[in-house]
C-alpha cells in the first residue's frame, strides 16, 4: 500500500488525464476539437458558484460538487448520451470508491461525500451544481453553433430539460437570447 503522499500524488495524475479526455457527444455534432472533461468541470464550477449565490445557497459548496461531478471519467472516459441504450451506466459513487481507496481517509471522506451529494441531488448546492452541468453544456453548445456547428440542438433541448432552479431556467433563456459575443458588450 502506497504511503498518504503517494496516493495523493497518484491521484492528482490521475485528475490529470481529465485535461485530455474531450467531451465525446461533440465529436457526433460535428466539432473537430471539443474542450476537455476539465474545461467543462471548470465553467460548471464557476456557474455553480453563480447560481448558488443568486439562490441563497452556499456557492462554495455548489462549486466544490461540480468539480468533482465528472471526476470519475479518468476511468471510464467520457460516455456520449447514444452510448446509453448500448451500455449499463456505471455508478459514479462506486468509481470515486475505487478511485479514492488509496487516499488518506480525510481526502477520501471529503471526495465521496462530495459525489454522494451531487448524485443525491437532495441539496441545494447539489441542484445548482447538476444545473451548473448542463448550463455549461448549454453555452457550449451555443459557443460551437457560432462558430459554423449548426447540429446542436439535440444539446441546447437537452441542456434546458429537466433544470431545477429559478435562477437556472432564467439564465438559459437569456443564453439562448444572446449571441455567445455579447459579453464583450456589456
Amino acid at each position: 500500500m502506497a504511503d498518504e503522499p503517494t496516493a495523493l500524488a497518484a491521484f492528482g495524475y490521475e485528475l490529470g488525464v481529465l485535461k485530455r479526455i474531450r467531451r465525446s457527444g461533440w465529436w457526433q455534432a460535428g466539432v473537430r476539437d471539443p474542450e476537455s472533461v476539465a474545461e467543462h468541470s471548470l465553467r460548471a464550477a464557476q456557474l455553480a458558484a453563480l447560481l448558488a449565490a443568486e439562490e441563497g445557497a452556499s456557492a462554495e459548496r455548489a462549486a466544490f460538487l461540480a468539480l468533482w461531478h465528472d471526476t470519475q471519467e479518468t476511468r471510464t472516459g467520457d460516455l456520449p448520451h447514444s452510448a446509453g441504450p448500448y451500455l449499463v451506466k456505471p455508478d459514479p459513487r462506486a468509481i470515486t470508491a475505487d478511485q479514492t481507496a488509496a487516499l488518506p481517509s480525510r481526502s477520501r471522506v471529503v471526495v465521496r461525500e462530495a459525489v454522494d451529494e451531487y448524485e443525491a441531488r437532495e441539496s441545494a448546492e447539489a441542484r445548482c451544481a447538476k444545473d451548473a452541468d448542463k448550463l455549461e453544456m448549454l453555452l457550449q453548445a451555443l459557443e460551437y453553433r457560432s462558430s459554423g456547428v449548426s447540429t446542436v440542438d439535440e444539446w441546447v433541448d437537452s441542456a434546458c430539460a429537466g433544470l431545477f432552479t429559478e435562477t437556472a431556467r432564467r439564465l438559459a433563456a437569456a443564453a439562448l437570447a444572446l449571441s455567445p459575443l455579447a459579453w464583450r458588450t456589456m
